[in-house]
């Protein structure tokens, strides 16, 4: 069973968010705590290899959907509305393939929809040096350095370390995940997505930051064309990281997207 963070009251509709790769469930929790949570249970789940679940492999699509489903239905979660980042977007779409019941809706942060191989190769092999830090300090000023977070603010960045960071034996500081699990979820992203023309999900909701390029417009027109009018596309500020980039704005357009009546429902 995955480790499990939850908000709100647990006899409300579930919404289900998974994270990303490096990343971890605690990602969500200013969303949950200031948006979500008066209405919905929250839960938001770290994956296999990464924050406080288990790092042992398999690390492939399947043994991570069959934790999610796992953990959900011990959770007593039957259907959801799910969320889910970069990779987690993945995830939710192979999710949405598979056991179409258990969504009601979907929404997709920056999803990493597809990874290119040799994008993907790039990015597994950076993924291997992992660094180590002498202070959280040190850790958020080689963020801000690496690039991508201008937008961010530093409050966020000082969370993510509290959180995120671990001191190792040696006196330093290191990120809690599992390097192998992440170079094995590059390769799992350099395969061909579910076609958007087969999934059964009645909503589904696209943030993309218009920095990121992580969901080019390429992919963008294929969901369209795939899913039609059930696919709304929002454009955020900033870069692949909606929820630090562009809170306010990633934050209402979920807001706004949960609003709507379910399609299907009775009036």
């Amino acid at each position: 069973m995955l480790h499990a963070r939850e908000w709100g009251d647990p006899t409300a509709p579930a919404l289900v968010c998974l994270h990303g790769v490096v990343a971890h469930g605690g990602r969500f929790r200013e969303l949950a705590v200031e948006r979500l949570a008066s209405r919905f249970r929250v839960v938001a789940l770290d994956l296999r290899g990464h924050g406080r679940s288990e790092w042992e492999p398999p690390w492939d699509l399947r043994a991570h959907l069959d934790d999610i489903e796992e953990t959900v239905d011990r959770l007593g979660i039957g259907s959801a509305t799910w969320l889910g980042h970069s990779f987690g977007g993945r995830l939710l779409l192979e999710l949405c393939a598979r056991s179409p019941r258990r969504v009601e809706r979907a929404v997709l942060l920056d999803p990493a929809i597809w990874v290119p191989p040799p994008i993907a190769l790039e990015r597994a092999e950076e993924s291997r040096r992992r660094p180590s830090f002498a202070s959280p300090e040190e850790a958020i000023e080689a963020r801000i350095a690496s690039g991508g977070v201008a937008l961010t603010p530093r409050s966020r960045l000082e969370e993510e370390m509290r959180e995120h960071l671990v001191l190792s034996t040696d006196g330093r500081w290191r990120f809690r995940f599992s390097q192998a699990a992440v170079v094995a979820a590059f390769g799992e992203m350099a395969k061909p997505p579910p076609g958007f023309e087969t999934l059964e999900v009645p909503e589904f909701l696209l943030v993309r930051g218009e920095d990121s390029g992580v969901v080019p417009n390429v992919l963008v027109e294929v969901a369209v064309d795939g899913l039609g009018e059930r696919l709304s596309v929002i454009t955020v500020p900033g870069g692949h990281n909606v929820l630090w980039d562009a809170f306010d704005e990633t934050a209402a357009a979920i807001e706004s997207f949960l609003d709507r009546r379910p399609a299907g429902a009775e009036s």
